[in-house]
């Protein structure tokens, strides 16, 4: 049977007890965040490689392509235009050498056209707030006609009754269904 070392034992009357190993000192968390990010590239993490993509790829290829998968050592580049796709089969060597230089663990690249999908413009909350229903200073006031309260114009002109009226509508199918 193994005996603890002095250093985990404590006398107490007639036996001992045994107190947990000290822990490992502290590190630094510089030196923690490089561990990881090491250990980050060698396990080939697509996401390492997507933050060092601008400075793998160059300034004039990395706006024009990106990665897209890595799975086995195979890395999938996407570009934006064949033109783009070329140049990158061009560069190829150029490409694994500043890959495998940087520590990613890469076997090989497969470059294929990708069309990223156009993101749609979304509406700024200011143009939507500006043609709000329940605007007063926009719509002014009005009288339900359900409720008889003030309520903004721009809710009886969308609804036909003021906001809580419209709550209460939109709640009564839910209640009739619970009442069956």
């Amino acid at each position: 049977m193994a005996r603890a070392p002095q250093s985990q034992r404590r006398r107490f009357g007639r036996g001992e007890l045994l107190q947990p190993p000290a822990p490992a000192p502290a590190q630094a968390l510089a030196s923690c965040l490089e561990d990881l990010q090491r250990h980050w590239r060698m396990e080939g993490s697509l996401a390492a490689i997507w933050e060092d993509w601008p400075r793998l790829a160059g300034s004039q290829l990395a706006p024009h392509c990106r990665p897209l998968s890595l799975h086995n050592g195979l890395l999938t580049i996407g570009a934006s235009h064949p033109q783009w796709r070329q140049a990158l089969q061009y560069s190829r060597p150029q490409l694994m050498a500043a890959l495998r230089s940087a520590g990613h663990s890469i076997k090989d690249l497969r470059i294929q056209q990708h069309h990223p999908a156009q993101r749609a413009e979304l509406e700024s909350e200011d143009a939507i707030w500006q043609r709000h229903p329940s605007r007063i200073d926009v719509h002014g006031l009005a009288r339900c006609p359900r409720c008889q309260s003030p309520a903004p114009a721009g809710e009886m002109a969308l609804w036909g009754h003021c906001g809580f009226c419209r709550r209460l509508e939109l709640a009564a199918p839910e209640i009739a269904s619970t009442d069956q």
